[in-house]
């Protein structure tokens, strides 16, 4: 079994053999690209270097998400020349172009500001590294990180690591992370537990998935440094079980950690023991709320419960439980490797790092990007995004899901960090940011939020069950032109005693996309509204 010392040696033996090739050919494998090629890219190629008699000096690797995908399947050689919308029948022609000119009908640029713009700490494997291949992983300074906690740092010593960081919670509270790590490592217990939220539901996000399918070893790592920081023994990554690519490459990321002795008992030759399962949601959005997770990995009906007590005092079968979602973690090796200080270094002072944003909705660069917290709205849509699709004007930005709110055009300069988005009456939320032209009714837009959120809804408190029902029921009205202003009036009640008294933050953020509507875009409501019989008006 490897220890500290043998690690290394991995490292240098993977970095050898990937260094005695002439060319790399990677080839996104991650599930936007994989739906539209199904392998049969990669395989082409592998048969084309064959056919050319190149296997022993061109290697042809899958890959995670390269980040555009809206013009995958993507293919990268040698880190300087990327193709879009690459089919099985351009394989040849790729190979035959190493060592000459690019093949011009299918070759893109990386001198754009989508990458140009991007500062990946999170994503700094994506693209790279086979999310199947643990030494692939190594290779590029994985597990070095653990290595360094559990051989030179006592547990309190990363608990401040990370305090030191700055590190808000990625899954859209923006809590301290070395806060709650501090409070459950303070917890007396014999028995904790970590537990990784993967439970990505909101319409258009698809950031957790890309990490998981992309980088697998990376949340592993992040939480086994967890496990040993606050005390605890066992691990659950509660997963979406309509994600089956990232589930798949999850078990085979476990199998090989603990192949290698970085998962299990006496994890690098210590005495630290630490594993982890994978539990399987079944696509209730509610179980991303992390008390109806934990009754949900339990066994039980995922359904919320009052707090406090909070799972850092009362957790996972009544034990103290740290819950982190899946980029939080994925912050956590970095941070630990380079220092809190240099990763406090990047961000505003109250934001500190980078935040991963699925970028969708009507825009033309499409994908998943990660930048430092504080660049404005209008980097993202206008210079990353590459602006609107059609060239339709932009009308507003949707953060946070659907518990987010709609950001109108004018705002376009704020700046993205968690206090500039709620000013605004929105949220970072876990990073889906949705473009809208002008198009869009934004009463729709709403309405179809408030059906999500009503769907959703476990049922549990009356709030929250009857209030997106009620809110839902007047929105149609609105939109079917068979409202009256009084509509409009008791549409605001509803939001504000939904929002009040709801168990949890789904009901509690249910009526935002309204609100955030209603406060901008309030004359589309209103030219709506029908206008009152004849004989009520004279009266």
């Amino acid at each position: 079994m490897p220890t500290h010392d043998e690690l290394p040696e991995i490292r240098a033996a993977e970095r050898e053999k990937q260094g005695s090739y002439r060319h790399s050919i990677r080839v996104c494998m991650a599930a936007g690209c994989l739906s539209q090629h199904e392998g049969t890219i990669r395989k082409a190629l592998v048969d084309a270097v064959a056919a050319e008699g190149l296997e022993g000096e061109v290697q042809v690797k899958g890959v995670g998400c390269m980040g555009l995908c809206a013009q995958g399947p993507l293919v990268m050689v040698d880190d300087s020349i990327l193709y879009e919308k690459v089919t099985a029948e351009d394989a040849v022609d790729i190979v035959k172009a190493l060592d000459k000119k690019p093949v011009k009908r299918i070759q893109s640029s990386l001198n754009i500001p989508f990458f140009q713009r991007q500062v990946k700490i999170v994503l700094e494997n994506s693209g790279i590294v086979d999310p199947e291949s643990i030494e692939d992983y190594i290779s590029r300074d994985g597990y070095a990180a653990l290595s360094k906690a559990l051989g030179e740092m006592m547990p309190g010593d990363v608990v401040d690591e990370i305090m030191n960081s700055g590190l808000r919670g990625r899954g859209g509270g923006g809590y301290l992370t070395g806060l709650k790590w501090s409070t459950v490592s303070k917890a007396i217990s014999d028995i904790k537990y970590v537990i990784c939220n993967a439970d990505e539901g909101d319409p258009g996000a698809f950031m957790d998935r890309s990490v998981l399918e992309s980088d697998p070893h990376r949340i592993l790592e992040g939480m086994t440094i967890a496990g040993y920081a606050v005390g605890a023994q066992k691990g659950y990554i509660y997963v979406r079980a309509e994600y089956p690519l990232a589930i798949d490459r999850l078990k085979t990321a476990i199998k090989q950690a603990k192949r290698l002795n970085l998962l299990g008992d006496n994890i690098l030759g210590t005495e630290f023991d630490f594993d982890i399962e994978l539990r399987l949601g079944a696509g209730a959005f509610v179980c991303g709320e992390e008390t109806a997770l934990m009754a949900s990995i339990e066994g039980r009906r995922g359904s919320p419960r009052p707090r406090p007590p909070y799972p850092a005092d009362h957790g996972l079968w009544g034990q103290p439980t740290l819950i982190n979602n899946v980029e939080t973690f994925a912050n956590v090796a970095p941070i630990i490797r380079n220092g809190g200080q240099w990763f406090a270094s990047i961000g505003t002072e109250n934001s500190k790092g980078t935040k991963v944003f699925a970028l969708a909705g009507q825009v033309k660069n499409t994908g998943l990007i990660e930048v430092p917290m504080g660049v404005t709205l209008r980097e993202i849509v206008q210079e990353i995004g590459g602006g609107t699709t059609n060239d339709a004007g932009l009308k507003a930005i949707q953060t946070g899901g659907p518990s987010g709110g709609c950001i109108p055009v004018e705002f376009i300069d704020t700046p993205v960090d968690y206090d500039s988005l709620r000013m605004l009456g929105s949220m970072m939320g876990s990073g889906g940011l949705i473009v809208i032209d002008d198009t869009a009714s934004m009463v729709e837009l709403a309405l179809y939020f408030m059906e999500f959120c009503m769907t959703e809804s476990c049922g549990k408190c009356i709030p929250c069950r009857v209030g997106t029902a009620q809110m839902h029921n007047l929105l149609n009205r609105i939109v079917r032109g068979e409202a009256r202003a009084e509509d409009l009036e008791l549409l605001e009640q509803l939001c504000d005693l939904t929002r009040n008294t709801s168990l949890c933050g789904l009901g509690q953020s249910a009526p935002t996309p309204v609100l955030s509507t209603l406060k901008y875009f309030r004359h589309e409501y209103l030219e709506k509204i029908a206008a009152p019989p004849a004989e009520e008006a004279a009266s």
